[in-house]
């Protein structure tokens, strides 16, 4: 029942940038990690970015430098700051959270629709 909405896609010229926001329809409780995956057409999902639990981010080596991940945990929310983009970054972009509300209870796992993001002159 819980879901993850995207936005912030958009078109931009190569160069530009884009900021995408993720958000749950609820308030999560104990959210363990929050990332963001990207799929072009014709290629496999692949993970861009992801943030721990205290704060650490890390990045695929095709948008260090470029790309920056932020969360805050008590909103459920997670945000990818896109800089510099290249025609390359043109892709479906989806939000992925995962936690435990309760040690005895099963991890989750919350996938968002996508929000496209287009690079194109």
């Amino acid at each position: 029942q819980v879901r993850l909405v995207e936005s912030g896609g958009g078109l931009v010229q190569p160069g530009g940038s884009l900021r995408l926001s993720c958000a749950a329809s609820e308030t999560l409780t104990g959210i363990m990690s929050m990332a963001w995956y990207r799929q072009a057409p014709g290629k496999q999902r692949e993970l861009v970015a992801s943030i721990g639990p205290n704060g650490r981010a890390n990045y695929k080596d095709f948008v260090k430098g470029r790309f920056t991940i932020s969360r805050d945990s008590a909103k459920s929310t997670v945000a990818l700051q896109m800089n510099t983009l290249m025609p390359e970054d043109a892709a479906g972009y989806y939000c992925y959270i995962n936690g435990q509300r309760r040690r005895w209870e099963a991890e989750y796992d919350y996938w968002g629709q996508g929000t496209k993001g287009t690079v194109s002159s």
